[in-house]
């Protein structure tokens, strides 16, 4: 009998890779059905990485669209699967270890059945304790290999990491080419040095299209052994997305293997679906160089996930660098020219910061690193001289272990900072935290929810929670939405729109914001006033390096600043939140704070003033 492989629908994730946001728990609940019945999907992913984040930033309960996404799959008997960033839980910094432990609790209970537990730096210790913790919640633990391709990234490498994560417990074993640059003649080995020595592990292929070798790779994996492949439709497949089913139906059933038969009916009212919700707001944060093929991927590395913000971003980092640019004198460039400077800059920091595999969380660090590296070049600095704090923690290993060595430049700049490297295990440095967010549940009136989930949303999300529980996430979204169709339209009609104003509540307070589409800014006329006092003297001001949100505090365990507080040259004053990393804002001033000139959460731009001091 001819070898039968199963599909694995990567819906959610298809989303995240083609822009910013993903559908509401309505809209998924809508199309659910139109997916079963197309009959070819074995598997359906249903949670990961950034999602929950997202359905915070809309305002939307992430448990709430969990529950109601995975149960129509369980009745169907389909499995669920999600991502989950081991160390890191399902957010872009580490997790404490009963965070972690009960996450695995929680999304059981929720209809999660199998987790896809990976390492950005492809660390055994931070995955097979994510195995262990899966496993004891009765769910199927999926081990990962994060691929991507350098000096130290070879097939060695991957067949002593597989070793060790089934070793570890793993019940089945995925192949990660988050940015689809795995070479198809390596993926076939290192499936077929899997499955020759453990044939009966699992082994599940994940490849994003961008730079195009995917459907090569799915053909050489399934030949040496693979059982599931990651697949997408359309209108979201192909680009920075995934391959279609219905051609990796036809090249793998040409090629002799038994492969399901897909509902054509079926797959057409899902298409169908899929362009309504994409018509109806999120085809606004899809950027359209994100639906095409682009093999300059494939020096960069870059995944297709963070692709799909990427564009988003560079559309803000290019007014900064052009500011920059015109205030020398030199020409304005376009963000396709930004574009290039940003992959020529990836492959010069990758290697200097130790050859972290591009994947969440470090692929955005190391993009990050190279996109302040520029913005400092082009104000005539120096590179290195922005470096957030969670990208020192991955340089320091406190992440876990870099597979490379770290230039001697930075090491030399992490001694004068009074930094020190770490060998431990990363997870020593997280102590338990469970006790201290059960307790602001209880001063805050806040339930901690079914099975704990509202407990552990608060723990593994804590400033993206309180922002929805406050109302502050829903208001900020219908301002983007609102912001993004004027300037749509703006392009569309080829004439400046005017101003407008919407009205949005925040816990029964209704605030009117004006919409600038030009600029894509937007004012409220019923703003929280800033924290100030009145001066006395010299006034100086902190402004802000870089565009972003502002945070005064990044954890629980930080004291806030506050008007009166007195600043010595140095001190960490508060984060600018730019990019999904923290980035902490010390003062180049000392003295007094007479005004903090924005909120939690609040938008900024660059040189805009944050802080007074006298």
């Amino acid at each position: 009998m001819n070898k039968e492989i199963k599909f694995s629908l990567v819906y959610r994730d298809m989303w995240q890779s083609s822009g910013k946001y993903m559908p509401r728990v309505d809209q998924l609940v809508r199309i659910a059905p139109e997916i079963i019945k197309m009959g070819c999907f074995a598997r359906v992913e249903t949670n990961g990485g950034g999602f929950e984040q997202i359905n915070l930033l809309f305002g939307e309960n992430p448990n709430v669209a969990v529950r109601e996404w995975c149960r129509p799959f369980n009745e169907a008997g389909i499995q669920t699967h999600m991502l989950d960033r081991s160390l890191n839980g399902l957010r872009m910094s580490p997790v404490p270890a009963d965070v972690r432990k009960l996450f695995y609790k929680v999304k059981k209970a929720q209809g999660t059945d199998i987790t896809r537990c990976f390492c950005g730096l492809n660390d055994p210790r931070n995955i097979i304790a994510s195995i262990k913790y899966a496993k004891e919640a009765g769910m199927i633990a999926q081990a990962t290999l994060s691929i991507t391709v350098s000096e130290v990234h070879n097939l060695k490498y991957y067949c002593d990491l597989a070793d060790k994560l089934i070793a570890g417990g793993a019940d089945e074993i995925c192949l990660k080419d988050m940015a689809g640059i795995g070479r198809p003649a390596t993926l076939g080995k290192i499936v077929n040095y899997i499955k020759t020595k453990n044939p009966n592990i699992l082994i599940q292929y994940h490849g994003q299209t961008g730079p195009g070798f995917t459907p090569a790779s799915i053909l050489e994996v399934c030949r040496n052994g693979c059982d599931i492949i990651d697949v997408g439709m359309e209108p979201l497949s192909w680009g920075t997305g995934h391959a279609d089913v219905i051609m990796v139906r036809e090249m793998l059933s040409d090629a002799g293997f038994k492969v399901p038969e897909i509902d054509m009916a079926a797959y057409m009212r899902a298409r169908a679906l899929t362009q309504e919700f994409m018509d109806d707001f999120l085809g606004y944060f899809i950027p359209e160089s994100n639906r095409r093929l682009q093999s300059l991927l494939i020096a960069s590395g870059l995944p297709g996930g963070m692709m799909g913000s990427l564009m988003n971003d560079l559309k803000d980092n290019l007014s900064s660098v052009n500011k920059s640019l015109v205030k020398k004198g030199e020409s304005e460039i376009t963000i396709d020219e930004l574009l290039i400077k940003l992959f020529d800059e990836v492959a010069y920091v990758w290697p200097r910061v130790g050859y972290p595999p591009l994947v969440t969380p470090f692929s955005q660090y190391v993009k990050n690193l190279a996109m302040f590296n520029l913005m400092q070049l082009t104000k005539g600095k120096e590179r290195w001289t922005m470096i957030a704090d969670n990208i020192w923690d991955m340089i320091l290993g406190k992440a876990g272990k870099l597979p490379g060595d770290v230039d001697p430049v930075i090491k030399k700049l992490a001694k004068e900072q009074g930094r020190e490297f770490y060998t431990g295990d990363p997870q020593a440095l997280y102590p338990d935290k469970l006790p201290e967010f059960r307790k602001e549940l209880a001063e805050k009136g806040w339930d901690a929810g079914q099975d704990d989930e509202e407990l552990f949303e608060l723990a593994m999300h804590p400033e993206q929670y309180r922002s929805y529980k406050s109302g502050k996430a829903k208001a900020d979204f219908e301002v983007e939405l609102a912001a993004a169709k004027a300037k749509k339209k703006e392009c569309k009609e080829g004439a400046k729109i005017e101003p407008q104003t919407i009205q949005v509540e925040v816990n029964g307070e209704k605030f009117e914001v004006i919409i600038a589409p030009k600029d894509n800014t937007a004012s409220s006329s019923n703003a929280a006033p800033k924290a100030t006092t009145a001066p006395k003297g010299a006034v100086e001001e902190v402004v802000s390096p870089l565009e972003g949100k502002f945070y005064l505090t990044n954890s629980s365990s930080d004291t806030a600043k506050k008007v009166g507080d007195v600043i010595a040259k140095g001190d960490l004053l508060c984060y600018i939140e730019s990019m999904k990393t923290y980035n902490a804002i010390s003062s180049d001033k000392a003295g007094t704070i007479i005004e903090i000139s924005f909120n939690n959460g609040d938008s900024v731009q660059e040189d805009e003033v944050l802080f007074k001091l006298q």
